[in-house]
């Protein structure tokens, strides 16, 4: 499938770097996001920037295997992460990399978040894995993300943030959004003192909605 032009994207994702940053989930230079325009070529957030004030010319284009095609920036340092969803989900079309604060919290104080706890993660989002501890910027941080990137759509990095992809970049906004959202409720309840679980049968049903969404999914949305 081909993605819209690129100049479209570049301010698509212009857009969403803002909107992470009105959200509270950058601060700074933050974060990365990046978009597949075809089968070669990705669109890529640079390195260093604020991606809450991005314009559209600030965009990076390299191919799949991370080489500079175009753009007067350096790709982001965590370009690596971003080629590794690419390489391995050919449905996925944008990755997201940002700091949402109570999800980070999770990341950061070690706690996972289960996946049979709030209906509407299991039917879109799925399991959020947490990761192993890996040095931002560094090949260890696609090697963590090893494990989960063929079946998780978010994924908690350990001491450094969340990952969520999509197959528009709204979804993989939309479930950042639900993963943060998620998380500060289940950290309510845990401060209530108790977290009840679906019951299991009912959490199959939604993981079965899930699996159905995904084959209806229209490439053209």
């Amino acid at each position: 499938m081909i993605m819209a032009s690129p100049f479209v994207v570049r301010k698509a994702v212009a857009d969403y770097g803002k909107r992470l940053y009105e959200q509270d989930m950058i601060a700074g230079t933050d974060g990365n996001l990046s978009v597949r325009l075809d089968d070669d070529r990705i669109m890529v957030t640079p390195s260093g920037l604020p991606k809450g004030r991005l314009t559209p010319e600030d965009m990076v284009i390299v191919d799949i295997n991370g080489k500079h095609l175009q753009g007067n920036h350096k790709a982001s340092a965590e370009l690596a992460m971003h080629l590794l969803v690419y390489q391995r989900r050919t449905e996925v079309r944008a990755v997201i990399h940002a700091h949402p604060p109570h999800a980070t919290a999770f990341a950061v104080a070690g706690i996972g978040l289960e996946s049979d706890i709030l209906p509407e993660v299991v039917v879109t989002v799925g399991k959020i894995p947490l990761t192993d501890y890996a040095g931002p910027g560094t090949d260890e941080v696609p090697r963590s993300i090893e494990p989960h990137v063929d079946t998780c759509n978010a994924i908690l990095l350990r001491n450094h943030g969340l990952l969520t992809v999509g197959r528009s970049l709204e979804e993989a906004y939309n479930r950042h959004e639900v993963v943060e959202h998620y998380a500060r409720i289940v950290l309510l309840a845990r401060h209530l003192g108790n977290i009840d679980s679906i019951p299991g049968e009912d959490f199959k049903r939604l993981e079965r909605m899930r699996v159905n969404l995904d084959k209806t999914w229209d490439p053209g949305h």
